[in-house]
């Protein structure tokens, strides 16, 4: 089952996670850190507030289930399912090695609570509608949940699986856009313009929200309102900053896939610690009080 913890103890777990990722960072030399901090507190909140997970029982036929249709950044799912428990924190120091568990896309071969394999963009969506179908027919009260990244849109199977959604009204799907902004070209709009993303997928049949991505009040609230519309699936256009956490790679393009020297990984993990140490001495304030 979800934790279903406080915004405050939200977002130092979405710290620790990106102190994650810069483990894993340090393991390999190079990987997506731009869009894998941008969604971390998206993937925080679902796994530790939203979704109805069990790092013992990784299968359990009731569980919700998560897509991370934008796979490249999986480095953001691997350092949630580390803090959840459905791994040993170890692994995250082979993250770039020869046979790890925890490759450079998601592989539901290799470890617990990854649901399909994907970084092949696209495909996130139409394999959600798949389930979410299969889950209505099981008559499960089990969601699906999916990230993909705003880059990922010009996919053209993505509005195959939107159109597919909306026809069967699945509102037990529910998708979230990590629109960051950027791709590893360039600007998103500049590459291949695909906004109003609202509106596409309005046009489509979707019930659509836009929210702050980077905000744990505003994303617990709307997880809080799911679905936006029965009978419809939910869009959620969350708006975040690329790199989110690391003040040089903020909004940096550079940053969609990094090679840090061992002094900018120092750098990075004292910022986040420095973050880490606020964000507990602010809830601590809030508690005393």
């Amino acid at each position: 089952m979800a934790d279903r913890q406080t915004a405050a103890d939200l977002k130092i777990k979405a710290y620790r996670c990106r102190k994650h990722v810069i483990r894993m960072m340090r393991s390999s030399g190079h990987g997506h850190i731009g869009g894998s901090f941008s969604c971390l507190d998206l993937v925080t909140a679902l796994y530790f507030y939203g979704m109805k997970t069990d790092p013992d029982n990784p299968g359990a036929p009731d569980r919700d289930r998560f897509l991370l249709s934008a796979g490249h950044k999986c480095m953001a799912q691997y350092a949630v399912l580390a803090e959840k428990g459905f791994f040993p924190k170890e692994v995250l120091d082979t993250y770039g090695h020869l046979h790890s568990k925890i490759p450079g896309h998601p592989d539901m071969h290799k470890l617990p609570g990854i649901e399909a394999n994907t970084g092949a963009l696209g495909h996130g969506l139409s394999i959600a509608c798949g389930m979410a179908l299969g889950q209505r027919l099981n008559e499960s009260t089990s969601r699906v949940f999916v990230v993909m990244g705003d880059g990922e849109l010009t996919e053209g199977s993505n509005w195959e699986g939107a159109a597919a959604a909306a026809q069967y009204g699945l509102d037990n799907l529910t998708v979230f856009v990590d629109n960051n902004g950027l791709q590893i070209s360039g600007r998103v709009e500049a590459v291949m313009n695909m906004t109003p993303v609202d509106e596409h997928f309005e046009a489509f049949g979707w019930a659509v929200k836009n929210i702050d991505g980077n905000s744990m009040e505003e994303i617990t609230e709307t997880l809080d309102s799911l679905p936006l519309k029965r009978g419809k699936p939910s869009l959620i256009v969350a708006h975040t900053v690329k790199c989110k956490g690391l003040s040089e790679g903020e909004d940096n393009v550079s940053y969609h896939y990094w090679q840090p020297g061992q002094d900018q990984l120092d750098a990075a993990k004292k910022e986040i610690e420095a973050r880490i140490e606020e964000l507990e001495a602010v809830a601590l304030r809030r508690q005393s009080v």
